[in-house]
This record gives C-alpha cells, structure tokens and sequence, in this order.
C-alpha cells in the first residue's frame, strides 16, 4: 500500500448533507488529514429518506440512501465531491441478541469516478420499553443513557403518530411522559433512545470510526494509476493447518483492489505459513 499524494484532495470543496450535526463530527479529521473543504448544507429534508422512528421507512439499501444524500447535497452546493453518512440498527450478527449498529460514511468522487465507502460496527444504545409510571420510565432512562442519550415518546405503541423526539433533561421527560399518557387509552407510553446522530454519542464514536477508516482508503494510492481509495477487496482463505495439514478458513492471501482502473494484486497475509490447529475444523470440529 503506497500513501496517496497528499494534494489530491487539497483545496477541494466536499459536501456534506445532514440535519444532525454530522458535519461537527467529521471535519475536523477529514479537513486535516486529506486539506479539503467541508461544505455543510442542510438544504434538504434527509427525514424523506427515511427515519429511525418509522415515520418513513427508508427505500432501498444503507448504501442507498448514503449515495442518494451524496448526489443531493453535491446538487445543492454545486461540488464535484459529495460524502454522506447513513446508519442502520438491528439485532447483532453474533446471535447475543443484543442492539447492534453499522455505519456507512460514503465519498463519492465525480471527477475520478470513484466511490469510496468507510464502515463501522458495533454494539448501539437503541433500548425501547413500554411504561406507566414515572418510576418505570425513570429506572428505563437510566438504562437507556439518558440524559447523555436523547429519548422520544408517544402514547399506546410504536407507531402512534404523535411523539416527542430529542427529550434531553428530566423536566422535559416527565411532561412529555404525562402528555403522551393523557392521549393512552390504557395509560402506556412508549420510550426509546433517539437514533439520531446528534441525540446518540454512542452512534457518534461508530460514526467517526468509519470516518477514519474512511480517511485510510482515500490515502491509500494505487501503485498503477496513484488514484485514492487502493484497498483489500477479497480475502482468500487456505492457510493450511500446522498439524493436519488441512486446508483451513483462515486468509491465505488478499486480494488489493483499485476502484479507478481496476488494478489488483495479491499479497500473503499470515507472517507464520501455517494455521494454529485450534482453527482447523478437522483438529477441533
């Protein structure tokens, strides 16, 4: 891996979509490590995209809707550079059932046609709960962050159409706790964490961690054409195992690719040419 030219992006005006305060995570880092511009617009209503609190679901994929906030912010502050951010939650790949968070921060470069994505994963602070008193909201709260971790309510269910979003401090919690439970047939109110970039710091570090990964593709030049974004693409396994000799599900190689011009090459990726027995499927099913 060769370090790209510095230059390359130096001087350069990047947009950057976003109603949740993304930009302030974000610039700094990327403005010192690649010498471009960040140009923050929130010209565009993102909640169209889709929202975490199912007003809309979001169309299509994570990587989607990133591509989709790229081309509109670009469109809106007339660069050539566009970058965006998208999150998703779910349960965690691990099967441990617990709340799991992946983001995709996105640069999508028109002059060199290139896209370039980094991605983060981790555990996320996404809890939900039905409650109907202030002391199982208050026990709720403390589990779920709060007040760091921004909350919203609504009456009955997940889904009921009134809701107040960004609940930060305590008064503002337990008036809107007493509204949402005037306007519950059975006096039930709905709370969840926030998942909005701004309302999350735990969603924010995921955020900036793909940043960071990120901002190492875009240094990483391709040793044929020094274009920005050279990175491993594929792994291949078949590093044998050091007792049985079997072939094991271990990297034996990787495979680095060049988004630009499609330059690859492969390189071995075990210091050591054999695999611990322990990891052979055949020496320890």
């Amino acid at each position: 891996m060769s370090t790209a030219q510095p230059l390359f992006y130096q001087g350069r005006q990047v947009a950057l979509l976003t109603q949740h305060g993304k930009q302030d995570l974000v610039r700094e880092p990327l403005e010192a490590a690649l010498g471009c511009h960040l140009v923050h617009t929130d010209g565009y209503d993102t909640d169209q995209l889709g929202t975490f609190t199912r007003e809309l679901t979001r169309a299509g994929s994570q990587l989607d809707a990133a591509r989709k906030k790229a081309a509109i912010g670009m469109a809106l502050t007339g660069t050539s550079v566009g970058m965006a951010s998208e999150g998703s939650f779910g349960p965690d790949p691990f099967g441990a059932f617990m709340p799991w968070n992946t983001e995709v921060v996105l640069w999508v470069d028109r002059l060199s046609g290139i896209e370039v994505t980094g991605i983060a994963h981790g555990p996320a602070q996404s809890l939900h709960s039905m409650v109907k008193t202030p002391q199982e909201l208050e026990r709720f709260a403390n589990e779920a962050g709060f007040p760091e971790h921004h909350l919203v309510l609504r009456p009955e269910h997940p889904e009921h159409p009134d809701m107040d979003k960004g609940i930060r401090d305590q008064q503002t919690l337990l008036k809107a706790f007493h509204l949402a439970q005037a306007k519950s047939a059975h006096g039930a109110v709905f709370v969840e964490n926030d998942l909005r970039a701004f309302c999350n710091p735990t969603r924010q570090k995921l955020i900036l961690k793909a940043t960071e990964e990120l901002i190492q593709k875009l240094l990483s030049a391709c040793p044929s054409c020094d274009s920005p974004g050279y990175w491993l693409s594929q792994q291949i396994p078949g590093l044998p195992c050091r007792a049985c000799g079997s072939l094991t599900r271990l990297p034996k190689a990787e495979i680095w690719g060049c988004k630009k011009c499609g330059h690859e090459a492969q390189r071995a990726v075990n210091a050591l040419p054999w695999a611990d027995p322990a990891r052979c499927d055949f020496c320890n099913p």
